[in-house]
């Protein structure tokens, strides 16, 4: 995954919001000139290694410069883009509900500080109740589930399609469990760093997610998103490399309908697991990585310096839980244990790469190289979708808030609807919303993001090989 996006120009409503914007616009260019890159939301402390660190003192004080925040969502100036229509690219996949959006080329993207100055300084605040409240209810009802199941459901084959059911309902409540841990990961769950990673890495290990070492590759995705080198996650493959020759013969020969299925099994099923044991999908930079192994013969470039110690951390919680797990079924028998946890923990899996798969992928969503590449135009790829209400509750809004949660990762979820309202104000231009449904996009996206070839600054999905 590899993309970017960045402008800016300020149209007030009125003359006193116009004089207040340009005022806060002039401090945002002065802090920026003294610390460009010292804003909220890039990475939070606990990411370490080459990524900024942020503290909440920065945090504050950046929302006391930018002044007044509760008029962001009625008076706050509108980002004219000016964008050139004439550039546009057109897609050799087609559109998607975006209409090549995010295509079209501004004559200027919005600075990092433009785009912070958006987001009210009250939203980056945290609730350490209101966050163990949705951990508690995320996590209560999927054991609540889990209990049931196993007290009253018969291991009878004439069952199986029950059991099926409870897979599907529990692998989607037990994903919010991921999202409070995925929260947790990016330092928005509480001012508490020891309670926040202790409820991160209890959650994600019950999950069999390794808590750190996601952390620190789920941070290079963000700081790098759509970047077609130095990405992380999803990063498509050039249609002229091995990988995309490969790619475009399996489609050749199996047919649209049955690429389509294969590629949406390999996503949806074997992707998650082959991403923590191999890096697939991930960027070029970091070779074949291993998110348990941090060393020969897998690259450690991913994990520098003392993560490799925090990879090996995250190891104990882990094979705890397989400890735990293992231990369970010489008392029950394995077929238990995988109709218990084995079922909702793979619906689980399929969740949460379809979300970081279909909140940066499109049939008209670019990505850039290194040259061309930079902070606000990755982020402003980022895609917010029409999730069923029912899903989105469940997963705190994680897909319906994608774009504000790249924005700023450390603005709370329980937050980040406000948030996205005030981007999508300021913004109007960058701002993506595909409404398409969601398994319509993903069906489109499995069948025609192939590989990417390039056009002109910008590299686009080609269907079938150029």
């Amino acid at each position: 995954m590899k993309g970017a996006v960045s402008r800016g120009t300020v149209a007030g409503g009125a003359k006193s919001g116009a004089k207040a914007s340009m005022s806060a616009t002039r401090q945002v260019r002065a802090r920026a000139s003294l610390n460009p890159r010292g804003i909220p939301g890039l990475a939070s402390r606990s990411h370490g290694g080459d990524l900024r660190r942020e503290s909440r003192n920065q945090v504050e004080a950046w929302g006391r410069q930018v002044g007044p925040s509760r008029a962001v969502t009625q008076d706050a100036p509108v980002f004219e883009s000016g964008r050139a229509e004439e550039e546009n690219v057109v897609p050799p996949a087609g559109f998607s509900g975006l209409m090549g959006k995010a295509l079209k080329t501004p004559k200027r993207y919005p600075t990092r500080p433009e785009v912070f100055a958006a987001i009210p300084k009250e939203l980056y605040k945290k609730d350490t109740l209101k966050s163990l409240c949705y951990a508690f209810f995320s996590t209560s009802l999927t054991l609540a589930l889990g209990v049931t199941a196993y007290a009253f459901l018969p291991m009878k084959l004439a069952f199986a399609p029950v059991w099926a059911l409870y897979a599907a309902v529990t692998g989607t409540v037990a994903t919010g469990c991921w999202v409070v841990a995925h929260e947790c990961g990016h330092g928005a769950f509480s001012e508490n760093r020891i309670l926040q990673d202790t409820v991160g890495y209890i959650l994600h290990s019950l999950l069999l997610v390794p808590y750190f070492s996601w952390q620190r590759s789920h941070a290079i995705h963000h700081s790098r998103t759509n970047h077609l080198e130095e990405g992380e996650t999803h990063v498509p493959e050039f249609h002229d490399e091995l990988k995309g020759k490969l790619y475009y013969d399996m489609k050749e020969s199996l047919g649209d309908t049955m690429w389509t299925w294969s590629n949406l099994f390999m996503h949806l099923v074997v992707g998650w697991p082959a991403y923590l044991m191999t890096g697939a999908s991930g960027g070029k930079k970091y070779g074949v990585t291993n998110h348990f192994w941090p060393v020969k013969p897998f690259s450690g470039a991913l994990f520098p310096g003392s993560w490799k110690k925090k990879v090996w951390m995250s190891d104990i919680g882990v094979v705890a839980t397989l400890g735990l797990l293992g231990l369970w079924a010489s008392k029950v028998g394995a077929l238990t244990v995988m109709a218990v946890y084995g079922g909702p923990y793979l619906v689980t899996n399929f969740w949460l790469v379809l979300y970081t798969w279909l909140q940066h992928t499109d049939v008209d969503v670019p990505h850039y190289s290194d040259s061309e590449w930079d902070w606000v135009k990755g982020t402003f790829l980022t895609i917010d979708r029409p999730y069923p209400k029912i899903v989105d509750f469940l997963h705190h809004r994680i897909g319906t808030t994608h774009v504000a949660h790249h924005v700023s990762h450390q603005i709370p979820h329980y937050n980040a609807r406000e948030a996205t309202e005030c981007l999508k104000n300021a913004f109007p231009d960058l701002y993506l919303y595909e409404p398409t449904p969601i398994h319509k996009a993903a069906w489109r996206i499995a069948k025609n993001c192939v590989a990417v070839k390039p056009e002109g600054d910008k590299y686009v999905f080609s269907p079938n090989r150029p």
